[in-house]
């Protein structure tokens, strides 16, 4: 985004008062921004920070719509690292308002354009939120939602249920001990585990990387080596 616009410079100064937690001046100046926008990009902008701003699950999901569809009226590249956030807003706003189906819907949209979110924290952070809400709407499905063909080959999916649950054991023994390095190498491939190849040689070779410095107690490095060495991540 073009820090001289005055629309981004009004959301930055919105996202100032948030922090300073002074939640009604932060919306004030995202309203602002929304009145001034000159176009659908500068709507969009102002959009998805008012929906962060909104006293009900409704208000948000409309303000998170309104949002996706300036972003589709733009069109073109200025818009097409938003889009992982817009459809993860979206199905956040859906599960807010019990609607698990259809946040599942928009998750996997999420997750179909998280790699043209910038890199960085901020697309690590888009990654482990649509892997959260891909794991905690997983199983549900949504035929009348006209989203797209979620059911596709490719789209994707969990972990394996049985390997998650041995990797979730590492990890909490590791948190458990503070052992840093191993929480450092593989926290990052397993929280934004997207279920794609990339993805798996991503988590395996995390997973390795900790294995392969031999500092676990012998019976994690041994069912580290049995995970590495499961269908699921090859």
């Amino acid at each position: 985004m073009d820090p001289e616009l005055p629309v981004v410079q009004l959301c930055v100064a919105g996202m100032q008062a948030e922090a300073e937690g002074r939640a009604d001046a932060a919306r004030a100046l995202f309203q602002q921004a929304w009145g001034s926008a000159a176009d659908d990009y500068e709507a969009c902008i102002a959009a998805h920070y008012l929906a962060r701003h909104q006293n009900s699950p409704e208000e948000t999901l409309r303000w998170n719509q309104e949002c996706l569809d300036r972003a589709d009226r733009v069109g073109d590249e200025r818009v097409a690292g938003f889009y992982a956030s817009l459809f993860l807003n979206l199905g956040q706003a859906c599960r807010q308002l019990g609607r698990p189906a259809l946040a599942h819907t928009y998750f996997l949209r999420a997750a179909e354009r998280v790699e043209q979110a910038p890199e960085g924290q901020y697309g690590d952070w888009n990654r482990f939120a649509i892997a959260a809400g891909l794991r905690d709407t997983a199983g549900t499905r949504d035929d009348s939602a006209g989203e797209g063909d979620a059911g596709a080959a490719g789209v994707p999916r969990s972990l394996d249920e049985a390997v998650d649950g041995r990797v979730r054991e590492l990890v909490s023994r590791w948190c458990a001990r503070g052992d840093l390095l191993a929480l450092g190498l593989a926290l990052p491939a397993y929280l934004g585990y997207l279920g794609t190849a990339a993805d798996r040689v991503r988590l395996r070779s995390a997973l390795h990387m900790v294995h392969a410095a031999r500092r676990l107690p012998d019976d994690e490095q041994a069912e580290l080596g049995a995970v590495i060495g499961s269908a699921a991540l090859r």
